[in-house]
């Protein structure tokens, strides 16, 4: 809930204690926000296992897709940041998890361009394995917290069992040649 005093020019407040059970405004807004980053986290890396599946590609929709996990994750610390303060970051194993998912975000989220894909060549693709990394931690970051990770961690490992060579290849060759009949 806001304030909103008009007396000295404008200015807006939050009203502590204004939230669903028991939450101030600030933490139900870096709750959401956790939400959102895990969830475009999760989407984003369901873009290979898609593409295996289906043979849908889109590069541009997977560097939106990751440069909104980015802001919505830096969006949560940000605000986590003015709810607790900096050094509550190092006071639970959870809070050191996805403060370090934020850190590796950061180089993704400033390589997530075509100019970046130039001039970094392999190592861009190298760079943009880290996202593995990070979505690890969110979900430890999520699962300490006793939050509703299961899911995600469901949708992701999926993900990852489709992205095994041995599994991707069959899923591939399944797909090609089901085209090919199509065509016949």
């Amino acid at each position: 809930m806001t304030n909103i005093d008009f007396t000295d020019g404008v200015s807006i407040t939050l009203i502590e204690s204004a939230g669903n059970n028991g939450m101030t405004t600030l933490e139900m807004l870096y709750h959401i926000s956790g939400e959102f980053a895990i969830r475009w986290m999760t989407a984003v890396l369901t873009c290979t296992p898609f593409f295996i599946l289906f043979g849908v590609n889109n590069l541009f929709v997977r560097q939106a897709m990751g440069i909104a996990t980015a802001i919505w994750s830096f969006l949560h610390f940000i605000i986590f940041l003015v709810a607790e303060g900096f050094l509550e970051t190092f006071a639970q194993v959870n809070y050191v998890a996805g403060f370090i998912a934020v850190l590796i975000l950061i180089p993704l989220f400033f390589t997530s361009n075509r100019k970046s894909m130039k001039k970094l060549k392999m190592n861009w693709k190298k760079l943009q394995s880290l996202s593995y990394a990070a979505i690890f931690l969110s979900l430890l970051h999520v699962a300490l917290l006793e939050k509703t990770w299961l899911i995600y961690a469901v949708i992701v490992g999926i993900g990852f069992l489709i992205r095994l060579p041995l599994v991707k290849d069959k899923i591939i060759k399944f797909r090609i040649n089901r085209r090919r009949l199509n065509a016949l």
